[in-house]
C-alpha cells in the first residue's frame, strides 16, 4: 500500500511561472546558473543555488549562502511571485518532448515510507552531497526539489489523471528547449480521496531521479524528530515533495562513456582484445547509437564498431545491465579503470545529443575512444530495486527533467 497525500503548495503566480521555474539544482553548474541569473532576479536558481550571488571563490557550503537562499524565497514570497495555496492540494505535471508524454501527480510522501523501503532506491548516495541538500532544506523550512518517483502503471490512476486533466492548466510554456510544461492543480475533494486510495492499490514506489532529495529529507526529518519529540504525524517534515509517474511513461536516455587514453595500447592491440569478449563490427556510419541491449557502439580513429558480447547472464539483475557488463568486460580488464565513479581517465556523457557529444569529444583529441550504449530500460531499474541491490553509477539518464521552483513545499505548520 502506497501512501500519498495533498499539500498547500507554495507557487508562481502564473505570470511569472515561466521566468521563475529553474532546471534543477543538480544539472547546471554554479557558473552556468550566474549567467541564467544575471538578468533575472526572479530565477528560482537563487534559491536552490544561492551561490550565484556570491563570487565563485566563496565557499558554496557556508552558512552565509545557504540564508541568501533563504532571504531569496522570502522575497519572491514578499513580493508575492510565489504564493501559497489556501488548501491542501494535489498537482499534475505534464511535459511534451517531441512525440514523447509523461504525466506525474505531485504530492508528498511519507519519510517512513522510505525509511521502510515501500520507497526503493536503486543507488547509493554521497554524505556531502546529502549534508548540502538538508542543510537547504533545514535553512529555507522548506523542500524545493520533487523527488522523481514511479509506479507500475494503474488503468484507475490513468483515469483519474484524465479527469484533472479536464480543467485548464495554471501553467502551460515552453522552457526553450523543446519541453512543454503543463501544470494542473487538483483542489476537488472527491477526486483528492480518489486518488489517495487508488494510490493504496500500488504495492511500491520506485525513485527514478532524486535519491539525494529523498536522502536529505529523511536526515531533516529524523533530526527534527530528535529536536522535537512531541512531533505529530501531520508535521510538514514527516513529507517530502515528489513527483509520480506511471512507469511505461519514463524516457531513459543513455549514459555514455569517453575515454582519455588507451591505456598505452595501440588502436589495433585494443581491437584484437576486444575480439576475445565480443563480436566486432566495423560500421560505415556517422553516429552509432546501439538499437538493443547487450550491443555497444565503439568510436576511436574516426570510425565506428558495433560490439556484441560473447557472455550475456541473465539472471542478476546488475550483472545484466550493459552499463556492468562494459565496466567489468572491457574498461577494468583492458583500460584498468577501476573505479568509473572517480577515475580521472573516464568522462560521462548523457542526454538528448549525447552521442554526437562523444563523437566530438573524441575527434577533438581531448579523448581517444568512445562508446555508446543503449539505454537503461525503466524495468531493469525496478528489477534492480525489487532485489535489494543498488545501480552502478552514471547507469540512466532521465528525460525530460523536473523543472524546480513550479511548487514548493513549505514544513511549517501553518
Amino acid at each position: 500500500m502506497v501512501n500519498v497525500f495533498p499539500f498547500r503548495g507554495l507557487r508562481p503566480v502564473p505570470e511569472h511561472a515561466q521566468r521563475l521555474a529553474s532546471p534543477p539544482y543538480d544539472v547546471i553548474s554554479s557558473e552556468e546558473a550566474r549567467t541564467r541569473c544575471r538578468d533575472n532576479p526572479y530565477s528560482f536558481l537563487r534559491v536552490i543555488k544561492p551561490e550565484v550571488d556570491f563570487e565563485p571563490t566563496v565557499n558554496p557550503f557556508q552558512k552565509k549562502v545557504y540564508e541568501k537562499g533563504k532571504s531569496n524565497l522570502l522575497t519572491l514570497m514578499n513580493r508575492r511571485i510565489l504564493l501559497r495555496d489556501r488548501q491542501p492540494c494535489f498537482y499534475l505535471y505534464k511535459q511534451i518532448l517531441g512525440q514523447h508524454r509523461q504525466t506525474g501527480l505531485v504530492a508528498v510522501v511519507p519519510v517512513d515510507d522510505y525509511l521502510s523501503g515501500k520507497i526503493k532506491k536503486h543507488e547509493h548516495t554521497q554524505p556531502d552531497k546529502v549534508r548540502d541538500r538538508a542543510e537547504l532544506i533545514r535553512t529555507l523550512g522548506a523542500q524545493t526539489g520533487p523527488v522523481f518517483l514511479t509506479y507500475r502503471r494503474s488503468a484507475q490512476l490513468q483515469a483519474l489523471s484524465d479527469e484533472a486533466m479536464q480543467t485548464e492548466p495554471v501553467y502551460n510554456f515552453s522552457n526553450g528547449q523543446g519541453v512543454q510544461h503543463v501544470f494542473y492543480v487538483i483542489d476537488k475533494q472527491s477526486l483528492i480521496e480518489e486518488i489517495r486510495q487508488a494510490f493504496k492499490e500500488i504495492d511500491f514506489l520506485y525513485i527514478a531521479d532524486g535519491h539525494h532529495r529523498s536522502e536529505a529529507a529523511a536526515k531533516v526529518c529524523l533530526d527534527l524528530r530528535r529536536e522535537h519529540p512531541d512531533y505529530t504525524a501531520s508535521s510538514p517534515f514527516n513529507y517530502f515533495l515528489s513527483v509520480i509517474f506511471p512507469h511505461d511513461e519514463m524516457m531513459i536516455l543513455p549514459y555514455n562513456r569517453v575515454l582519455k587514453d588507451l591505456n598505452n595500447l595501440t588502436p589495433d592491440e585494443l581491437l584484437a582484445r576486444l575480439e576475445k569478449v565480443c563480436h566486432l563490427q566495423s560500421l560505415d556510419v556517422e553516429l552509432y547509437q546501439p538499437e538493443q541491449l547487450h550491443t555497444l557502439g565503439m568510436y576511436m580513429d574516426k570510425k565506428w564498431y558495433r560490439l556484441s558480447f560473447l557472455q550475456r547472464p541473465e539472471d542478476d539483475p546488475v550483472q545484466s545491465l550493459d552499463v556492468t557488463l562494459l565496466q567489468e568486460h572491457i574498461l577494468k580488464p583492458l583500460f584498468n579503470i577501476l573505479d568509473a565513479r572517480n577515475d580521472k581517465r573516464i568522462k560521462f556523457v548523457g542526454g538528448l545529443d549525447s552521442v554526437s557529444q562523444l563523437k566530438q569529444l573524441v575527434d577533438s583529441g581531448e579523448f581517444a575512444v568512445g562508446f555508446s550504449l543503449h539505454p537503461t530500460g525503466i524495468e531493469q531499474v525496478m528489477r534492480v530495486a525489487d532485489a535489494g541491490q543498488v545501480m552502478p553509477p552514471k547507469s540512466t539518464w532521465f528525460e525530460p527533467k523536473l523543472l524546480s521552483g513550479l511548487v514548493t513545499h513549505l514544513l511549517d505548520e501553518e
